[in-house]
Parts: C-alpha cells; sequence; structure tokens
C-alpha cells in the first residue's frame, strides 16, 4: 500500500458572501472554510465518508474546542491553500491542525487547532476508536509536530518561523 499522505493541501476561492464590509473572510466563515476542507482531504485521500463512518460505526467525532489564530486577512477574490493534518490522537479523540496559507504558500494567514472526540450516536457518549480506526490515525499523525494542549501560541509562532526561513531562503522579500 501507498503511503497516505499525512498533509494534503486544497486551494479555495475567497468568496465575495463570505466577507465582511472590508473585503476580508468573516471570521465565523474561517470555520467553514477549513472544516470544509478537511472533509474534502478526508474523502479524496483516505476514501472517508464521515456520513457513512458515522451510521456503520454508530459513532463520531464530535468538536470539543478550537484555538484559532486570525495573523492576515484573506482577502475576497483571492486564492488561499488549505492544509489539515492530524497532530494528535488516543484512544477516543483527536486534534487536527488546519492551516490557511496565500496562494503561493509563504505567509500564513490563520492556524485552527480543532479538538475532536469520538462519541456514540444517538447518546453522544465518550467511545474508544475502532482498531482500524486508530490504525488509520497512526499512519496519518504527523511526527514533527510535537503536541502540547496548552502550546498553541508556541505552535503559531514556529509556523511563522518555518515560513520566514523558507522565504528568506527563497529570496522573496517580507
Amino acid at each position: 500500500m501507498s503511503k497516505l499522505v499525512q498533509t494534503p493541501e486544497t486551494r479555495h476561492r475567497i468568496y465575495f458572501q463570505d466577507c465582511d464590509m472590508l473585503g476580508h473572510l468573516n471570521n465565523a466563515r474561517y470555520f467553514d472554510y477549513f472544516l470544509n476542507a478537511r472533509e474534502d482531504h478526508s474523502a479524496t485521500h483516505y476514501q472517508l465518508n464521515m456520513g457513512e463512518l458515522a451510521r456503520e460505526q454508530s459513532a463520531a467525532w464530535v468538536i470539543t474546542k478550537h484555538h484559532i489564530s486570525y495573523l492576515k486577512p484573506a482577502r475576497q477574490g483571492t486564492e488561499v491553500r488549505i492544509c489539515s493534518q492530524v497532530i494528535h490522537f488516543d484512544n477516543s479523540g483527536l486534534v487536527l491542525e488546519m492551516q490557511m496559507r496565500s496562494d503561493d504558500g509563504q505567509r500564513l494567514l490563520a492556524l485552527l487547532w480543532s479538538e475532536m472526540a469520538f462519541v456514540t450516536t444517538p447518546a453522544g457518549t465518550r467511545t474508544d476508536h475502532s482498531n482500524a480506526l486508530m490504525d488509520l490515525l497512526d499512519d496519518l499523525d504527523v511526527d514533527g509536530v510535537n503536541y502540547d494542549p496548552d502550546g498553541f501560541d508556541e505552535r503559531v509562532k514556529e509556523v511563522r518561523q518555518q515560513l520566514k526561513k523558507l522565504r528568506k531562503e527563497a529570496g522573496v522579500g517580507e
């Protein structure tokens, strides 16, 4: 079996209807863009349909917490890159990191951590991942990110520094 893409990426256009009066993506809409991108990533790269998974296992992931940092505006009419990755998981939960970057991929516009619990349906009680899901999560968990529940701001700083270094090496100005 070929290695799964741990950090899939897609491009999205910022639509007028999703923007505020300044032409910036509305803060609440970032969540829609991020979560829609992750759903696309899961379907395309892992052949996971979240609705089917919920029906088959009588369980689904629900978001318990978001951490988001808005760094630069995503402007109406521009293209952005959205990447997503699993940065932590345990028997009954996971943490996704999603980044929105400029079209060239060199500037971080926003970073989101979504903490999720795996719960039974319809009761909503926490349950363990199946062995197959644990194997999948193990394959998808990104090694290069050291997850610390209190380390969100440090992670934002780290990603920004990585991108700054890449821009400098490429000779791209600030």
